[in-house]
């Protein structure tokens, strides 16, 4: 929110000076971010009127010139300017005027032509950053006038930062309102007229959509110049504002919005056919806007319309057939009341931005609209003339917001501030900031049992303030007002105690970072949004929920793994030449599930590239299957035990059949790991293997309490076999079968050899396995352990057909 100083003190004049104000807003939590002067220092520089012009004889693009600057002689000025012209008021710097470029003017001389001064553009008085020609002023400007007085340029801007709940401050009116409030200064009544109808013209109003625009009100006028001038302090307003003058009736309507905070619309009355229609469009109609882009509207989309054709679109931007051109003649003035969602949504969804979405989206005053029309009525009678009609209104009681009254207790507004600050004071503020307060008895018995501190009020909400609807919204404002620098600090007190984990608890993510960390992976943290073509690649068999307001086109859908973003964050950096590319992300994941979404907290993880990172001393090969199968090891190997992890051969839509495995914890599927699919890696232009991960978070058991056992004295063994088995066999199944057979002497139990061709039957591989057993109390013996291991055997050769090899 832009806004000149000049402006606002008309409608409130604190004893402050500019800088004492901006401090003042940016403590209350609007905060200033710029308070910059209007225009550049200058001086010197007057009104004059070009009486007269000529080429010069020697430069095509340059004019003699001879100006008026209410002095006896006129001067002579050679001027280069495109839109110098006889007749026209401009400013002059004359000679010894220095600029705000520090430049000094002085007589000279140009291609032998005498130049006496100099014609001003409005970049040049420092108004803009850039402009066409020169600034022409007003026919009745008085000729030699101090322009820096004339124009009222000892003046500063200030530029807030409006938090998205503060529309009600998106206005001159909105910010004089804070600023009375806070500085205790009155609030000027600037009176709106009533303008009495001259003509009787009116149009049907019908409205078709309740809860988006339940107030509509309309005015015809007649007759108007919309080629007439708009006055130079509207258009200084205006452009203080950060809006460029267009013309009249435009300029009007964006006057009465900064002012009121009433976005306003004019429409052509002879565009328009039999009536005014606000409704939601049909799917496929089209409507070019203001800018020129043509859109193709969907059935969410609320329209201004007549009997036949939408004329805008509601709220956002009007329609550039019904556009008000200097040819106009007549017109329709609009100043209606739209849903902040609803318009919040056409924004997102046509990537529209308009001074008019951003207020609506923000939130407008339900019942200014009527005030916003009749200052719009006189404004443009006297600057454009014509004849008004009566105002138009329809209105949808229903839909309009319902007054908000909230029940304020003192006690409350004490607990939660940390200050004893008074019931008057309390009402004082609130008063200040436009509530209504009505007081509340108390009840007698509980007042006496706190020390008679207790009282309440009933607070009836301004319509202006739809960002308030709870007690501690209340309690804000009073904090605001009274002052955060009044409220003292105060010593924290918690009682702090260790908690003992529930044991079906979740891991601890902290180690599983910590985890994956050090074995050299990179966490990322993506959006949840993800593009809904992406996630069908990745995970087909789940439709995922689609967002009605998406932010851009490739963040439609609410994602259902974690894997699309980690598929994008590695495309980003191989284009970036990181070939090699190791991620994990922990994060939410939204399964729609019947008539709710089920939020599943899950972790994944991606591994691409060289298993290594470049060196000498090991040779270099690409990340494959086991690699990413021993991250995963690693990382559940610290909340479940190994004897509760299994990996089985699975099938998933998004990974390479033959190359996948499905994750287990006990009997209970917590995940898949594999190969990215060649049909995905072709569809996304992935040529060179991808392997990932993804388990289920709230699947998987949290740590278990800590065992402790003492370490055994007496030595280990280790025993070695090799053994026949059917190709097919999974490892996994062979390790676990010698775990159960050997019971607790085995320690640990690993393959240090795989063998299949020459000397082996087809169909069969050769499997060495090394057990190492150990007693916690004594030394094993060699018979036991020879009877050990022919139960290890027997068992293998029962359950899986194993031999032993010689």
């Amino acid at each position: 929110m832009k806004f000149s100083e000049a402006w606002l003190r008309e409608w409130v004049n604190p004893n402050a000076d500019s800088a004492q104000l901006g401090h003042l807003l940016t403590m209350a939590g609007l905060e200033v971010e710029e308070i910059a002067p209007v225009a550049g220092e200058f001086n010197g520089i007057v009104v004059g009127r070009v009486l007269k012009t000529e080429k010069h004889p020697k430069a095509d693009r340059l004019t003699l010139c001879e100006v008026d600057i209410g002095k006896p002689r006129p001067l002579n000025i050679v001027c280069g300017a495109a839109n110098v012209r006889p007749n026209i008021n401009v400013p002059v710097a004359c000679i010894g005027a220095v600029l705000p470029n520090k430049t000094t003017i002085t007589e000279t001389k140009l291609r032998g032509a005498l130049s006496q001064g100099m014609l001003c553009s409005a970049a040049e008085l420092g108004l803009t950053e850039e402009s066409e020609g020169l600034f022409i002023l007003p026919q009745d400007a008085l000729l030699g006038a101090n322009v820096r007085e004339y124009l009222q340029l000892n003046d500063v801007t200030f530029e807030l930062s409006i938090t998205p709940n503060r529309g009600d401050c998106l206005s001159i009116k909105g910010v004089a309102r804070e600023v009375a409030a806070l500085t205790e200064t009155p609030l000027k009544k600037i009176d709106i007229a009533t303008q009495k109808a001259s003509i009787k013209d009116v149009l049907p109003i019908r409205l078709s959509a309740d809860k988006a625009c339940p107030r509509y009100v309309g005015r015809i006028i007649r007759h108007v110049k919309a080629d007439s001038e708009t006055p130079i302090w509207m258009k200084e307003r205006l452009r203080r504002s950060g809006i460029r003058s267009i013309h009249p009736i435009v300029d009007v309507t964006n006057y009465v919005m900064l002012a009121l905070g009433q976005p306003m619309h004019a429409f052509d009355l002879n565009t328009i056919q039999n009536e005014i229609v606000v409704r939601f469009a049909n799917q496929g109609e089209a409507l070019t806007l203001l800018d020129g882009s043509k859109q193709t509207l969907t059935k969410t989309t609320l329209v201004i319309a007549d009997a036949k054709k939408p004329l805008a679109m509601a709220g956002v931007m009007g329609g550039l057939h019904s556009s008000v051109t200097l040819e106009t003649t007549d017109i329709l003035l609009e100043s209606a009341y739209f849903a902040a969602e609803t318009i919040a949504a056409l924004r997102q969804q046509y990537h529209l931005n308009s001074d008019s979405a951003y207020r609506f989206e923000r939130g407008v005053d339900y019942a200014i609209q009527r005030d916003a029309m009749e200052l719009a009525t006189t404004l443009i009678l006297d600057i454009a003339g014509g004849e008004a009609g009566p105002i138009m209104e329809e209105v949808l009681q229903n839909g309009l917001p319902k007054p908000v009254v909230i029940k304020l207790e003192r006690q409350t507004v004490i607990d939660v501030l940390g200050v004893d600050i008074t019931q008057a004071e309390i009402n004082t503020i609130l008063d200040r900031l436009g509530f209504t307060v009505q007081a509340v008895k108390p009840n007698k018995a509980f007042a006496s049992m706190i020390g008679g501190k207790t009282s309440a009020s009933m607070i009836e909400v301004p319509s202006h303030r739809f960002d308030i609807t709870l007690p501690e919204d209340l309690i804000e404002e009073i904090a605001r007002v009274y002052g955060y620098d009044k409220i003292p600090p105060h010593q924290l007190n918690a009682a702090l105690y260790a908690d003992k984990p529930m044991v079906d608890e979740a891991a601890d993510l902290r180690f599983l970072r910590q985890s994956l960390a050090n074995l050299g992976l990179h966490e990322i943290v993506s959006y949840s949004f993800v593009d809904k073509k992406l996630q069908a690649l990745l995970d087909p068999a789940i439709t995922p929920k689609e967002l009605m307001n998406p932010i851009t086109a490739d963040m439609v859908a609410m994602r259902t793994n974690l894997w699309p973003g980690l598929i994008q964050t590695m495309l980003y950096n191989k284009s970036r030449q990181q070939p090699r590319v190791r991620l994990f992300e922990i994060g939410t994941c939204f399964i729609p599930s019947a008539n709710q979404l089920q939020q599943v907290p899950k972790l994944a993880g991606l591994l691409s590239g060289a298993a290594y990172e470049e060196q000498w001393g090991i040779p270099d090969r690409k990340v494959d299957f086991f690699d990413l199968k021993g991250v995963v090891e690693n990382i559940l190997s610290k909340i479940i035990p190994a004897k509760q992890l299994h990996f089985k051969p699975g099938t998933h839509p998004a990974l390479h059949p033959g190359q996948v495995a499905a994750i287990y914890h006990q009997d209970q599927p917590v995940g898949f790991m594999g190969a990215l699919h060649p049909s995905i890696g072709e569809a996304l232009d992935i040529h060179y293997p991808v392997f990932i991960f993804e388990l289920d978070l709230k699947a998987l058991i949290g740590p278990p309490y800590a065992q402790f056992k003492e370490i055994s004295k007496f030595p280990e063994i280790r025993r070695d076999i090799a053994i026949l088995v059917h190709e097919t066999v999974p490892v996994q199944r062979i390790q676990d079968t010698i775990r159960t057979s050997a019971g607790d002497w085995l320690i640990d139990v690993f393959i240090f050899d795989v063998y299949q061709g020459k000397g082996i039957p087809a169909g069969l591989k050769s499997i060495a396995l090394a057990l190492t057993l150990q007693h916690p109390s004594r030394t094993l013996v060699d018979s036991e352990v020879a009877s050990l291991m022919d139960n290890v055997v027997t068992t293998l050769k029962d359950q899986l057909g194993a031999e032993l090899r010689s």
